[in-house]
């Protein structure tokens, strides 16, 4: 049979055996692609790297906070570092009942060495039997009787306490925009913690 021959043939087929013709030929295609992605995914050769397991050991460092006030179990007390005020709060049992706890930034990242003073009353002077103020507890005015510090930098020491937590030193009030070496120089006598 040649090509004419075969060419002729052709015609002779109908509408229905072409059809035919294109769905066994549809159906062979299909089923030869459904084989052939079936062997892909079978694949013995795959080469496995074995990850290293990586040993990850934290170790804790402590540090020391002493907790006084009004909490139920003041004392000093160690704690995780990077712990927060209202942990170490929470490590002395909590404040006692009807404490306020407004005055203190329960957020502050505590340090070693640092001490916590819960729910010390108003109106109760910062000003110990030295004359020397303490810083964390001084009111404005309280502030404002120190040489150099108006009531605008008093508000000022005020407001950064409240934002940042208790002093840990009494340098830390160089921290305070206004207060600079001299002016620090000149009060430091008058300050404790």
């Amino acid at each position: 049979m040649n090509i004419a021959d075969f060419r002729d043939r052709i015609p002779e087929f109908g509408y229905q055996h072409k059809r035919a013709i294109l769905i066994i030929f549809g159906a062979a295609l299909s089923l030869s692609m459904v084989f052939f992605l079936a062997s892909r995914g079978n694949s013995t050769d795959v080469i496995t790297t074995p990850i290293p397991e990586i040993s990850i050991s934290a170790e804790v460092v402590n540090i020391y906070i002493d907790v006084a006030g009004k909490v139920k179990k003041p004392g000093v007390y160690q704690i995780p570092q990077g712990s927060r005020a209202i942990d170490a709060i929470n490590a002395a049992g909590g404040a006692k009942t009807g404490v306020d706890l407004s005055d203190i930034n329960l957020a502050h990242v505590l340090v070693d060495g640092e001490q916590i003073y819960v729910g010390y009353q108003v109106g109760r002077s910062a000003i110990g039997a030295t004359g020397k103020i303490n810083i964390n507890r001084a009111t404005q005015s309280e502030f404002d009787t120190l040489p150099g510090i108006g009531p605008v930098l008093a508000a000022r020491i005020i407001t950064y306490r409240n934002k940042n937590g208790l002093f840990t030193t009494v340098e830390d009030l160089q921290k305070v925009s206004g207060i600079g070496g001299a002016k620090f120089n000149d009060i430091k006598d008058r300050l404790r913690i």
